[in-house]
């Protein structure tokens, strides 16, 4: 027996008491990270060691993302999601208490693992309510929450620093989370999944915890410790790949797997989260770089970087509902494929850039990325998610955002280190031609000195500009090459089936 779909008041409730859970999850995957300095400065630690605040959430996130559906069938997706919400906020008073570095790294892994459930279920339990003609709003209203949170997160983190102390930074979230959990249950409590008493497969969920934690400590720390020149590097990257092996014969052969990689034979799974996860590389990557060049290289402020690259939000969050609304009317690979020609466009369009750039042209390109995310999450989701049975949908789910997350994890690490590559690799032929021999060289002192500049002050400021002309030329390279990539995931997604049957309905109700 399946549920009715939701309506009117009920549907708005649930609809809201789901996003803020979501938001609230989202949102603390970056909400700390401005706040870092403070946090070590009052724990007695360096920096970098405060960093370790935000890699243990992010590994156990990613840790417990694939595991979402073997547990919804076990522990029903209602009350998996309530669970993981009181969990989570339990955690982020933890978070507040904490009087140590290694006590809140603890917190933040406990943290981060009981969230993992949080994102996917409230995909899969919207749309469960949602009618089945408007699931593209369902996926509208969920993206949405993907994309403010990320976006609103520095900027929160940083007022509540500044204005009150780092710890409420996790305070914040008991009150919201207690009353999304209260909610949700009212809402929902009835509307539960069949659960199944399955054995759990502990060798899975081990293997999956090593290779996924060596691999995401390998690309949190791969640029610091110099990748692969480091012993530490090729050890983890090495057990990382191990142990994926025999994940991945385990879970294809275990009775009742951990993560249910069959998912893999859809040809629309494979392409859409495909499309997604390596977009979202891209995306990533690019919202990392930008900000650095724009405070190392061009004189911004943190206020005025983050002003900068907020505009994204602002088409987002105004075309995503539109978007959903005609979802189940258009080819969701043609609405993708405009997603990935924005991005193309906009990362060309970046590559332009100078160091002469202005603000207002800074701002331009980072409104029309906005077009972009708006047609990006819910018609990749609607192809990854089409014609998969109920039952199946939080376990895709789950995997789905597994290694979306996974894809931005490399963005941001294999960002950083092209950008350094190529500045260096730039640097080295701009340098060839200093030479008191070469006549820009002679020219540009020259002009220096009839403004009163010695020879010596002069070099200097030549060798500047030498430095930030290579910065320049390598983040020209880093958007060329987001661009062509683009490109060719606009191809991919035309792979997927034409049309489906859509994307399953209401989820089974509980049975006890």
């Amino acid at each position: 027996m399946s549920h009715p779909p939701l309506r009117g008041a009920a549907l708005v409730v649930s609809t809201f008491a789901l996003s803020l859970a979501s938001f609230m999850q989202v949102l603390d995957t970056s909400i700390a990270n401005v706040a870092i300095p403070t946090i070590a400065g009052d724990l007695a630690v360096a920096p970098q060691q405060g960093t370790w605040i935000i890699t243990s959430f992010g590994v156990s996130l990613a840790i417990a993302l694939p595991l979402t559906g073997g547990l919804a069938r076990r522990f029903g997706e209602v009350r998996l999601f309530v669970g993981s919400v009181l969990l989570f906020t339990l955690a982020s008073w933890g978070c507040g208490l904490a009087d140590s570095l290694e006590t809140l790294i603890v917190l933040r892994v406990v943290q981060g693992a009981v969230a993992g459930p949080m994102v996917p279920l409230s995909q899969s339990l919207l749309l469960s309510t949602f009618p089945p003609e408007r699931k593209g709003q369902a996926l509208a209203l969920w993206a949405m929450t993907v994309v403010v949170a990320p976006i609103v997160g520095p900027v929160l983190g940083g007022v509540i620093t500044d204005q009150m102390s780092w710890p409420w930074i996790f305070y914040i979230n008991v009150p919201v989370g207690l009353f999304a959990a209260w909610l949700t249950w009212q809402m929902l409590g009835e509307r539960d999944s069949v659960r199944a008493r399955l054995p759990i497969d502990v060798v899975g969920m081990v293997l999956l915890v090593v290779w996924v934690g060596c691999l995401q400590v390998m690309l949190d720390k791969g640029h610091e410790l110099d990748w692969f020149e480091s012993p530490v590097i090729v050890t983890l990257a090495i057990t990382s790949l191990v142990a994926f092996a025999y994940f991945c014969v385990w879970e294809l052969t275990a009775e009742h797997p951990a993560v249910d990689l069959t998912l893999f034979r859809s040809r629309d799974f494979v392409v859409g989260t495909l499309a997604m996860s390596v977009g979202y590389m891209c995306f990533f990557g690019s919202i990392v770089i930008f900000p650095l060049w724009l405070q190392t290289q061009m004189g911004y402020t943190a206020t005025w970087a983050g002003l900068a690259a907020a505009p994204i939000g602002v088409l987002s969050v105004i075309l995503s509902p539109l978007v959903g609304r005609n979802l189940h009317r258009v080819d969701p690979r043609l609405i993708g494929s405009v997603a990935f020609f924005v991005f193309a466009l906009a990362s060309f369009w970046n590559a332009g850039f100078t160091t002469s750039a202005s603000f207002g042209q800074l701002i331009v390109p980072r409104f029309i990325i906005g077009v972009g995310i708006a047609c990006f999450f819910a018609p990749l989701t609607t192809i990854t998610l089409t014609d998969l049975p109920p039952a199946r949908i939080a376990s895709a789910s789950g995997l789905a955002n597994f290694l979306r997350m996974l894809g931005g994890s490399f963005g941001a690490s294999m960002s950083v280190s092209l950008w350094t590559h190529r500045e260096s690799f730039h640097h080295s032929q701009l340098v060839e031609h200093l030479s008191p021999y070469e006549q820009v060289t002679r020219s540009v002192l020259g002009a220096l000195g009839d403004r009163d500049f010695d020879t010596q002050t002069g070099t200097g400021l030549l060798a500047r500009m030498v430095d930030g002309q290579a910065v320049m030329l390598a983040t020209n390279d880093v958007f060329y090459l987001s661009g062509w990539i683009f490109l060719a995931l606009l191809i991919l997604v035309w792979f997927a089936h034409r049309r489906g049957r859509g994307i399953a309905p209401a989820t089974p109700v509980a049975a006890d």
